[in-house]
């Protein structure tokens, strides 16, 4: 199998995440990319129709794309222990949760990288970073018993989309008032998968 990837994206850093996590790194070749919005690798757009990143080639059956559904393939084929059947609901709601912080974080990137300085729209801006506050608090005021349990998919998802925000806003500063899940993702970040993850570019 190979997944099209980019060492920067916190969508790919999921899956290379539980590839580590499941002992299945050495059965997946990663082919890194250089691509954006505006100018798509050929590969990716040969891999996903709609050009994004990751995307997960098998040689017996149809690309996989989306990280939600490239995760769960994989975590199946190791046994499904990062989606427990016990607690399903709750693991995709925390997944999906930082998968939308991890898009709106995204989108903010995006403005200021494709679109000049005079054209950018910086209420648009600030509503973005309302919704990744939003998430931000609910994760600290809510999910903090789940994120201390077992590990899981919605653990993993959490420490990227965290890691993220360091990454590419790191001057907003989200770990003010949230000391629960700040001292939570200063634990999980030790993790070796985590480590040998950590974003370039």
């Amino acid at each position: 199998m190979q997944l099209i990837s980019s060492p920067a994206s916190p969508f790919v850093r999921k899956v290379r995440v539980l590839l580590l996590e499941t002992g299945q790194d050495g059965e997946v070749e990663q082919i890194d990319v250089s691509t954006t919005p505006l100018a798509p690798a050929a590969e990716v757009t040969a891999a996903n129709p709609l050009s994004k990143i990751p995307a997960l080639i098998r040689p017996d059956g149809p690309t996989l794309y989306d990280s939600r559904v490239v995760t769960r393939f994989l975590d199946a084929r190791a046994g499904g222990h990062l989606y427990p059947s016990e607690r399903i609901w709750e693991v995709l709601t925390l997944e999906a949760t930082a998968d939308a912080l991890l898009d709106a974080a995204v989108l903010m990137v995006y403005e200021g990288r494709c679109r000049p300085d005079d054209k950018q729209d910086r209420g648009w801006l600030d509503a973005q970073w309302s919704k990744i506050e939003g998430a931000l608090d609910a994760l600290n005021e809510r999910w903090m018993s789940h994120l201390s349990g077992p590990l899981d998919m919605g653990q993993i998802a959490v420490a990227c989309a965290l890691g993220y925000l360091d990454f590419r806003h790191g001057d907003r500063q989200w770990r003010k008032g949230r000391d629960a899940l700040d001292d939570w993702f200063a634990v999980f970040c030790q993790r070796e998968s985590m480590q040998a993850t950590k974003p370039v570019g």
